[in-house]
């Protein structure tokens, strides 16, 4: 008789990061000389939440958005924001968001990996190096976003 450790896929959580959490900053990388930008402004707003379930949600809004009066400006609007949520996993230092709700379908379906790091009530997280389709002049940049949990 053989016993199997094999189990159904399913969210794998730490309570060390169930919560909510408010965004301190963002900003981006460039991997070629170290210089960092910050493409929402001084002041982007937003929250990432971890549910005990294994649910992630991620919001984060740029730094001075007003409310649009015409088909343009709301189009713009999608550039200074992002947003989605699914079913996150932790691996060592990473977190794996399957993505199923997102501001950009193209995000839809996809794997979202972040790196993290948790310092008493500070969340600093990284994207993995990737040329992005807003900057791709600057080469390979990375976001670095900081949270505080919410108490």
């Amino acid at each position: 008789m053989s016993v199997s450790l094999v189990q159904p896929a399913q969210a794998i959580t730490s309570p060390t990061v169930h919560g909510a959490w408010q965004l301190l900053s963002y900003d981006v990388e460039q991997q070629s000389n170290g210089d960092t930008f910050a493409p929402m402004g001084d002041h982007p707003t937003g929250y990432v939440i971890f549910t005990p379930e294994g649910r992630l949600s991620f919001m984060l809004s740029a730094e001075g958005r007003q409310p649009s009066s015409n088909a343009e400006e709301r189009s713009a609007l999608l550039s200074s924001m992002i947003a989605y949520t699914g079913i996150y996993r932790l691996d060592g230092d990473r977190w794996i968001t399957q993505v199923d709700v997102a501001w950009n379908p193209e995000w839809v379906g996809t794997e979202q990996t972040r790196f993290f790091a948790i310092d008493g009530d500070l969340l600093t997280v990284h994207t993995p190096w990737r040329v992005m389709p807003n900057w791709p002049e600057k080469g390979l940049t990375r976001s670095i976003v900081r949270f505080q949990r919410c108490r």
